[in-house]
């Protein structure tokens, strides 16, 4: 599986890269707290899967990385993606690293 550090993830924002952002967290967990991803809960990912982008890099976060990883698992064993990146530590290392607005929960 292929992976992004939170510093990759900014850089990519900060240059104005052409890129897809995907947060598999729940709905109250991204009320909470985001970095501006389109949020696609983990469990809706199958049946919306064709809101992912196969023409361009897509970044899938989590809260820590699992769930992205699963997400991705799933994307490219049974959708035929490549072009899917883990962000590791997921938001709370983008808060930790990054962002010390972004809530740690």
């Amino acid at each position: 599986m292929k992976e992004i550090t939170v510093q990759d993830l900014k850089a990519m924002k900060d240059a104005g890269e052409d890129f897809q952002l995907v947060d598999v967290r729940e709905n109250h967990e991204y009320e909470l707290t985001n970095i501006d991803g389109e949020l696609i809960p983990l469990g809706e990912v199958a049946a919306r899967a064709d809101e992912i982008s196969k023409d361009k890099k897509v970044i899938v976060m989590c809260r820590s990385g699992k769930r992205s990883a699963t997400a991705i698992e799933y994307l490219e064993d049974n959708e035929a993606y490549d072009n899917l990146y883990n962000l590791v530590g997921g938001i709370l290392a983008y808060g930790r690293e990054i962002d010390d607005s972004i809530v740690q929960y």
